[in-house]
């Protein structure tokens, strides 16, 4: 049998294009993010995460009429199923919320009365049934954990308000509600990236999109992914005062196996656009709470990463562990609050990907043995 060439291999699809999109442009050699062609930093300034959900998923931003209608929509898909309330009742004490948010996704589908309806209509409305109910489960996870009963939500709040109503029993101010509301719409969407790639690849497969959510939060859940923020906070807990970062910094480079969590990205070789506007409400968070210590220490390992011989710059991670450190959310919650904006891009990735759907089956280079003798019991 003749040889075969070695083929060229991109480890982790690496620089490899698999697909067209409108949803997401990322140019990460000049720090630029857009979704369906507008910048991060005008949809952070100018719009709720109620419009940007409107926008992942209708691809335009809506008018007064629509924006009135998808929030209508939005209210009336709250309210968990109580099948999905027992399940994270249930749950062992030891599960960690994204496990509780995995499982509590899969098992919305159960209470779907349509769940394979993959009509347009059908996924819109799947995709606002999440996008509605990711809050509440996560919300009523985090009070259980803590004695208390899960708090129906406020037909009356906006999603950024109510979500943090839920998790604190009281009505946020405004500059706390801004802060989510602006946290969600940075992390709403964000290309291929492990997550979403996970979600496309269960869409493409024809599956429902209860399915490819599910697979997407198990995506994120991974340190490398959604996890990283988590890693973040303990971090400055770790080193505790500004004064102690440089030496603290020093001693862990030495490990050539450290990685700092919320440092370096696979697409941005600059500074991570999104964590440009979360370092300004890092600021803010930390003078409306009296202390801007943990700011103060994330400022100064940006500068100290910035001046090494090969420069890592914070991606979107890095100052949102601050910003909701200091807004009294405590670290295991930091990844389901990722997940509680990305689910309305994973939505719209599978909406998309399933309206001109190629099933997505990449080859692999074996470098394993061929033709081998089969042995008998006896000789194994």
């Amino acid at each position: 049998m003749a040889e075969q060439a070695t083929p060229q291999i991109a480890y982790g699809l690496q620089g490899v294009v698999i697909d067209d999109t409108r949803i997401c442009k990322i140019d990460g050699g000049i720090g630029k993010l857009y979704y369906y062609g507008y910048s991060i930093e005008d949809l952070a300034e100018h719009c709720s995460y109620e419009e940007v959900v409107y926008l992942l998923l209708k691809g335009k931003l809506p008018n007064e009429a629509e924006l009135k209608q998808i929030k209508k929509d939005l209210v009336a898909a709250r309210g968990l199923p109580y099948g999905v309330r027992d399940v994270i009742k249930s749950a062992p004490k030891t599960s960690i919320p994204m496990d509780i948010l995995r499982t509590a996704a899969s098992t919305l589908a159960l209470t779907d009365p349509s769940p394979n309806d993959n009509t347009d209509e059908g996924r819109y409305q799947k995709a606002i049934r999440l996008v509605a109910q990711f809050p509440e489960i996560v919300a009523a996870d985090y009070r259980l954990r803590r004695g208390h009963e899960p708090i129906a939500p406020d037909p009356e709040l906006d999603h950024a308000s109510n979500f943090l109503y839920m998790l604190h029993g009281e009505r946020p101010g405004a500059d706390a509600a801004r802060t989510m509301d602006c946290a969600l719409v940075l992390h709403a969407e964000h290309g291929f990236n492990a997550s979403t790639f996970t979600a496309r690849v269960i869409a493409a497969t024809l599956s429902d999109m209860y399915s490819a959510v599910t697979g997407a939060v198990g995506a994120l859940k991974g340190p490398l992914h959604g996890g990283a923020n988590e890693g973040v906070i303990k971090t400055l807990l770790d080193i505790g005062e500004p004064a102690r970062v440089e030496s603290w910094l020093n001693d862990k480079l030495q490990d050539k196996s450290f990685r700092l969590m919320g440092f370096g990205h696979r697409v941005y070789k600059v500074l991570d656009p999104r964590a440009i506007v979360l370092k300004k409400y890092s600021k803010k968070t930390g003078e409306e709470r009296g202390t801007t210590k943990w700011y103060e220490m994330s400022t100064q390992i940006e500068e100290l990463m910035k001046k090494r011989e090969k420069p890592l710059y914070p991606n979107v991670d890095f100052y949102s562990a601050s910003t909701y450190f200091m807004m009294g959310l405590p670290p295991e919650i930091f990844t389901p609050i990722f997940a509680v904006s990305r689910v309305a891009g994973w939505a719209a990735h599978v909406i998309e990907q399933q309206n001109h759907n190629k099933l997505i089956r990449p080859g692999a280079h074996y470098i394993g043995e061929i033709d081998r003798k089969f042995p008998a019991m006896s000789e194994r």
